[in-house]
Parts: structure tokens; sequence; C-alpha cells
């Protein structure tokens, strides 16, 4: 048996292996298929999740090593009351997505940079966002995106 806590609501799982990834358990049996599988490696980033506000690739992370923490998933970045983070709302504004599939991996790891660095230089966003892949190359987007919602957040005291 393992609890976690998923975009702020207890769960708790009875008769899953330990070794099940992280990724499998938010998708299969929590239903958060937001979250992708790429490379099953840790080494895409499509499947990007925070674990305790770090971004973890949730592929290559057994569940035995997050029970009890708090994990957030690309469905739980968005406010409660359904208001977009200021990241996917300039996503949207920078038109950013072209397949979209490495995205939610993508906006996990550019929140944690923010949550970090709330004022990025465009050598602290290439750095955190190195580990993320785009096959449709819209990296120039991303980074623009990035210092949009940045600029947005300051205006807005830093809060979400």
């Amino acid at each position: 048996m393992g609890r976690l806590n998923v975009n702020g609501q207890e769960r708790v799982l009875e008769d899953v292996d330990a070794a099940t990834p992280l990724l499998w358990v938010l998708r299969d049996y929590f239903g958060l298929v937001g979250t992708k599988f790429g490379c099953g490696g840790g080494y895409c980033g499509a499947c990007t999740v925070h674990l305790n506000g770090k971004p973890i690739r949730s592929c290559a992370t057994p569940f035995s090593s997050v029970d009890g923490q708090s994990i957030t998933t690309i469905e739980g970045l968005a406010a409660i009351d359904g208001a977009l983070h200021p990241l996917q709302e300039a996503w949207v504004a920078h038109d950013v997505p072209q397949c979209g599939y490495c995205q939610a991996g993508q906006l996990m790891s550019a929140a944690a940079l923010l949550a970090r660095i709330p004022s990025p230089s465009d050598t602290d966003i290439d750095t955190a966002m190195s580990g993320n892949l785009c096959r449709c190359g819209t990296y120039s987007r991303i980074r623009a995106a990035i210092h949009d919602a940045a600029e947005a957040m300051q205006a807005d005291g830093g809060e979400v």
C-alpha cells in the first residue's frame, strides 16, 4: 500500500508493485493522462512532474520512492478555479506547441524554474529546460513564453 498527495488530493493505492514507475501510477491508476510517456528512461522530459516542488522524470521514478510525498502533474498546474497558470497563458500567446506531445513536461520544468528563479536569464532557461526535448524545435518560442510568464508573475507579485 502507498500514499501520495497528488495535485492536492490524498490518494491511497493498494496492490501496486513497488517498482511500478510513477508515470504509470499517475496514468493507469489515477487517470491523469496529461503526463506523457516519451522515452521510458528519463531522457526526454515528456513525463516531468513535480515531487515536493522539484521536477522529476516520472517514467524513471519507482512508486516506492515517492510514498507519502506530494506530486503535482500538469493537471494540477492551473488554479483550482480553472484559471490558467501564467506559463500556460504564455504558451498559448506564443503558439508554442506544434505537435504538443512534449508540452506537459516542458511546462512542468518551466514552472519549477520560475519557482526557483522568478526572473530567469536566457542561460537559466536553457539550462533548466535542457533535459526537455522538443522534436518540433519550438525552443525559441518556449524561451519567449517563459520570459513573458516571468514578467506576468512579477507584475502579480509572484502569485500564480
